[in-house]
């Protein structure tokens, strides 16, 4: 059976490893023999989740020829990583690259710090804020308003209350997005949607290809809904898909479902545009891939004068396409656990007819709640509080991490709420062990990727701002310096701050 589920073209991995040496050497740096740059260049592009794993790699001579080398460096080159798991081959079908065993993916960094270690401790593994107040207890109140008449009925409503479902609608309508109430169903949470929509589209062992990185929570989902992975790397920096690369895993891998995050991708920020949106969606239909939208992140826009793209549903007319996820956790609160699908009607019926066996719907006073926000202008009100901190947080954090962290690199979003870190060649997975023994907790870069991809990389959210990020940033900083020496961390206790 064939082990690749990608391919990556001669021509591509040479323009990928000129990338690379155009980084600038360290002083008194050392010129390797030439197969051991283009094998070092390599594994560094799979670490980096630049070429995904599991992607098959050019014949030797077809990349020999790209990289205008000899056929025995490209052979050398790939023996080399061969031999330290980076690589593996089977006669008749190619070589594919790999990660080397006993490197299980990180376990820590994204659960929530329970609020009494939250004194000692700075949490920043979840992208996620404080309540916007008063705003949450006025729709808590409202919601207490509307209750009595639910009270009195069974309380079970598989698709959503249909006040929220006409109120989702009618938003989606004054986007430019004629929507009916037929095509929504709310869920419990954006989590509990693309649960059911895993289980609908794709069963044990189906291919669904998903940015690379991205989200760690839905990966680990579709892990343990029986997928296969297809990761499709990012374009670099804040210049979100590559579209060559998309098209060719969905024409040559065929998943059954893509994953993406259009707007303030988590956890790079990138903001795809229009053209991109248009053209990923024609390449899904083209494949008969049905492309799952997360727009969680897409009402938090930072910067001012900020033109927003189209919503990706809306290249998307017929609606055979797309199925778009929205929610309220990012946007107003986690703790609100109230979120939506937004698809073509027979599509949310056999969503909402699996739903019996699954959590028969969604809470009645939440629905009430986000209802009352939605239908009285709380939550335009709420999620500009909601930017106003974020901004704040993103742009005192930015300081603080050049100050104290200068060698780390990163691309600043205009929305969202984190911030994707190269680490200067330190190990994210140390940087998170290490962390947590001088007081940050933070997700290390291989949590956003498929089999152990962006070791060099950490997640850091807009969560704390002032005083609160300097002392975040002299921690991390405190902590590199520890990978840097190969300590432990166990000489140096904690600072202590209260926040």
């Amino acid at each position: 059976m064939t082990q690749w589920t990608s391919a990556v073209g001669a021509a591509q991995l040479a323009r990928l490893f000129s990338s690379q040496q155009e980084r600038p050497a360290g002083p008194g740096t050392r010129r390797p023999p030439a197969y051991r740059a283009l094998a070092d260049g390599i594994r560094l592009l799979v670490l980096e989740g630049r070429v995904p794993v599991a992607a098959r790699l050019p014949a030797e001579r077809e990349l020999a020829l790209s990289l205008s080398v000899s056929r025995t460096t490209v052979a050398a080159a790939y023996e080399a990583l061969r031999a330290e798991g980076f690589l593996e081959s089977r006669r008749g079908a190619g070589s594919w690259t790999a990660v080397p065993a006993g490197n299980p993916l990180p376990a820590r960094g994204l659960e929530p710090l329970p609020p009494e270690a939250l004194g000692s401790m700075i949490d920043l593994g979840c992208a996620a804020l404080p309540a916007p107040e008063p705003w949450l207890t006025r729709a808590v109140q409202g919601a207490l308003d509307e209750l009595p008449p639910y009270a009195h009925t069974h309380g079970d409503y598989p698709a959503g209350l249909p006040a929220l479902r006409q109120t989702l609608a009618d938003r989606y309508t004054a986007r430019g997005i004629p929507t009916m109430p037929e095509q929504i169903m709310v869920t419990t949470g954006a989590m509990g949607a693309i649960d059911a929509i895993c289980h609908l589209f794709a069963g044990r062992g189906e291919r669904i290809a998903v940015e690379s990185p991205s989200y760690a929570n839905i990966l680990q989902l579709m892990r343990e809904a029986g997928a296969r992975l297809v990761p499709v790397a990012m374009a670099e920096g804040l210049a979100g898909w590559d579209l060559d690369r998309w098209r060719q895993v969905l024409r040559d891998a065929a998943p059954r479902l893509a994953y993406v995050v259009a707007d303030f991708h988590n956890p790079t920020g990138a903001l795809a545009d229009e053209d991109q949106r248009r053209q990923l969606v024609d390449a899904a239909r083209s494949a008969g891939t049905v492309l799952v939208v997360d727009e969680t992140m897409s009402e938090l826009h930072l910067d001012e004068g900020l033109e927003l793209p189209r919503p990706v549903c809306g290249f998307d007319p017929a609606g055979s396409t797309v199925v778009t996820v929205g929610s309220a956790s990012k946007a107003f609160w986690a703790g609100m656990r109230i979120g939506w699908v937004r698809a073509a009607p027979d599509v949310i019926r056999s969503l909402v007819a699996a739903r019996a066996y699954a959590d028969l719907g969604t809470p009645v006073l939440e629905q009430l709640a986000v209802n009352w926000l939605l239908s009285t202008g709380g939550w335009e009100q709420a999620v500009e509080v909601r930017r106003h901190q974020a901004r704040e947080n993103r742009d005192a954090l930015v300081a603080a991490l050049r100050r104290e962290l200068p060698g780390w690199e990163f691309d600043v979003p205009r929305g969202g709420l984190t911030l994707w870190v190269r680490t200067g060649g330190l190990s994210g997975s140390r940087l998170a062990e290490v962390g947590e023994r001088v007081g940050v907790r933070v997700p290390s870069g291989p949590r956003f990727g498929v089999d152990g991809a962006f070791e060099g990389y950490v997640r850091l959210p807009f969560t704390v701002g002032g005083a609160v990020a300097d002392e975040a940033a002299g921690r991390l900083a405190a902590a590199a310096r520890l990978v840097e020496s190969g300590t432990r961390g166990g000489g140096e206790a904690p600072r202590t701050f209260v926040a």
